[in-house]
């Protein structure tokens, strides 16, 4: 899924476009004991209570392609024959209303999944989507045929707060009393979509799956639901692609290479928003190491990396969000950080003064220390 399908399916999460009639929930002891499942009519909800699942179950379409929202692909022989896309199409086809099959995944997530001693609530809506017929400019036909339907299911799960006391106002009394805010459900930690909504249609051998936190998707219930192996989360990406940089570059690994890399790839990204491209950012090795070759370094060097490259990371091209922050430019040594505005990075310049290697700071624009403006001093004659 593109970014602008994804927000396709995000508008779909609110009460006046929802075509949601139902949610399916299972309460879940930090102990794995199924405390509660049951079956609930929005219909027979207030209209602030339909909001609030409808908004909870959207926070799993949150965050960034790549990061948060991770492609989970099927392979064909998992697609024919898998008991965990069985089950994952039983549910679509069934429009969640098999119950044997959600106890099924009810019980596969519970299972596997532990959210640090805490108690969750698992959450599953399904939505039929009729999908607006666009043109090839990509604008939507007002007298040009129909789209088709989209069938689809989410999943989220949220942790459960422990019952707090508070002091409420008790309107009989006009005095504030103690209270138990008792145990509500907090923003998702993980969820997944089924299937993918790829060229604005449905995509049975893909699912999108969400980690509140990049770092921490817990590999264990991608097992269960999938059984297959997803892709390495952001931070592991970025931490290999570090790796691969010292190991392959070793002395190149300059301050004035890597200055370069981030300029060439914020230059990249800029041009890449601009076009309004609604995928992210990829690379291949061989773009990493043209970007290499026009920062100066010499063959060998660009062929150490890209092989290394292509044993780390395969034929998978890079998210480039996820490898480099070109967000920010910060220095760091042992004893200081300077931060830099990526724009400005071209200021910073390394010298050998005396024997010592220093990273010099221009300031001709002056210089404050916790708000108060300084002198740099006189010069020297």
């Amino acid at each position: 899924m593109n970014q602008k399908e994804l927000n396709e399916i995000r508008r779909r999460w609110k009460l006046d476009r929802s075509a949601i009639s139902r949610i399916y929930g299972c309460y879940v002891g930090s102990n794995k004991s199924v405390i509660s499942t049951f079956d609930t009519s929005l219909g027979l909800l207030s209209q602030e209570e339909t909001e609030m699942y409808l908004g909870l179950m959207k926070k799993t379409l949150s965050g960034t392609l790549g990061k948060n929202l991770i492609d989970i692909p099927f392979s064909t022989q998992q697609v024919v024959g898998s008991e965990e896309h069985k089950l994952l199409m039983t549910l679509k086809n069934s429009a969640l209303k098999d119950d044997e099959a959600r106890e099924k995944l009810f019980g596969r997530m519970v299972e596997s999944l532990s959210l640090e001693e805490s108690n969750y609530l698992i959450l599953l809506a399904f939505d039929s989507y009729d999908v607006p017929f666009r043109g090839k400019d990509g604008e939507q036909q007002s007298d040009g045929g129909e789209g088709d339907v989209f069938h689809y299911f989410l999943c989220c799960v949220c942790p459960v707060k422990a019952a707090e006391l508070e002091l409420r106002y008790q309107h009989e009394s006009g005095e504030f009393r103690s209270a138990s805010t008792g145990q509500t459900a907090g923003t998702p930690e993980l969820g997944f979509l089924f299937p993918c909504f790829d060229d604005r249609c449905a995509n049975i051998y893909n699912a999108l799956y969400y980690a509140r936190k990049p770092g921490e998707i817990h590999q264990e219930l991608i097992d269960a639901l999938f059984g297959t192996e997803p892709p390495m989360t952001a931070p592991e990406q970025k931490d290999t692609f570090r790796t691969v940089m010292e190991d392959s570059l070793e002395e190149d690994c300059s301050f004035d290479t890597v200055q370069s890399v981030h300029e060439q790839l914020r230059s990249r990204l800029a041009v890449h928003k601009e076009a309004k491209v609604p995928q992210p950012l990829e690379l291949s090795a061989d773009d990493m190491g043209d970007i290499l070759k026009d920062s100066g370094l010499q063959e060998e060097r660009v062929d150490a990396f890209c092989t290394e490259c292509r044993r780390q990371f395969g034929d998978k091209r890079l998210n480039l969000t996820n490898i480099m922050d070109v967000r920010r430019f910060d220095v760091v040594t042992p004893e200081i950080k300077i931060s830099v505005a990526p724009e400005n990075s071209y200021l910073l310049e390394t010298r050998v003064l005396d024997g010592r290697k220093y990273i010099l700071v221009p300031t001709d624009g002056g210089v404050e220390i916790n708000g108060l403006c300084v002198s740099m001093g006189r010069e020297k004659d």
